[in-house]
């Protein structure tokens, strides 16, 4: 039985995501898991051995050639093959093909599509609106897609442009807020500006029990307001996530 000869600094690998960085003059590599160099970037995947196909710096990934030591410590100041592929994948650039960038387009604009649909209403009927029609509406806008920018940041700042051509709100928590002493008045006001509609206010024995519908842009802003201003006295629940009539889920 013959055996092929490769030379020992080598290394063959497929199907893989490559991501180059230059440095120094010279073009360094790392071979990633294909989808994995994203979740990296996003926080979503924290283990490195999942990302990397191997803990080697390479000069060409191809060609299987692995970068020299005095290379990596003239570019890089160290030679620790693991922390020097994570700088390359954090500062990297990802080397995809035409038709893979144009895939992951298309699924990054249906990820930003689903989550407008999960975040908004019609405001007039309080029903979500379907996927496709969300998808339809940013097309209209022209929306483009960011490839650095993750869905759910991107849906936040389409939300404000598809009302240039639909009629779309995001969709209010309903919370309770129960305050008491001398300032629950002075707080009713603040907590009630931030609010789109109190549906239910009570006064018993000086405490307040107020129920409210708010935007939940301005949530985190109630929430510190009660607990600063009451010195953890206070209180803030939420009630429901979204006001959406009762049995409507979000259609595709």
């Amino acid at each position: 039985m013959s055996h092929i000869f490769t030379p020992t600094n080598q290394i063959r690998l497929t199907n893989v995501a490559v991501v180059r960085m230059k440095k120094a003059g010279k073009r360094f590599e790392i071979a990633c898991y294909k989808n994995k160099v994203v979740s990296w970037r996003n926080n979503v995947e924290k283990d490195i051995d999942e990302v990397l196909q191997t803990h080697t710096v390479f000069t060409n990934v191809s060609k299987g050639q692995v970068a020299k030591k005095e290379d990596l410590l003239k570019a890089f100041g160290k030679d620790d093959q693991t922390e020097i592929c994570k700088e390359i994948l954090t500062k990297g650039e990802l080397q995809v093909s035409d038709r893979e960038r144009q895939s992951q387009l298309e699924a990054t604009f249906k990820d930003i599509a689903t989550n407008v649909a999960e975040k908004c209403i019609n405001p007039e009927i309080k029903r979500p609106y379907p996927v496709t029609i969300i998808e339809k509406a940013m097309k209209e806008i022209h929306f483009s897609v960011k490839p650095n920018r993750n869905a759910k940041q991107q849906a936040l700042d389409v939300i404000p442009q598809l009302k240039e051509v639909l009629n779309i709100e995001r969709a209010q928590m309903r919370i309770r807020v129960t305050i008491s002493g001398k300032e629950a008045r002075k707080l009713r006001d603040k907590i009630s500006k931030l609010t789109s509609k109190i549906e239910e206010e009570d006064w018993n024995s000086g405490v307040l029990n107020m129920v409210c519908l708010i935007d939940p842009g301005h949530y985190r802003q109630a929430s510190e307001i009660v607990t600063s201003e009451t010195k953890g006295q206070g209180l803030l629940e939420l009630i429901n996530l979204k006001e959406v009539k009762e049995g409507e889920e979000v259609l595709e």
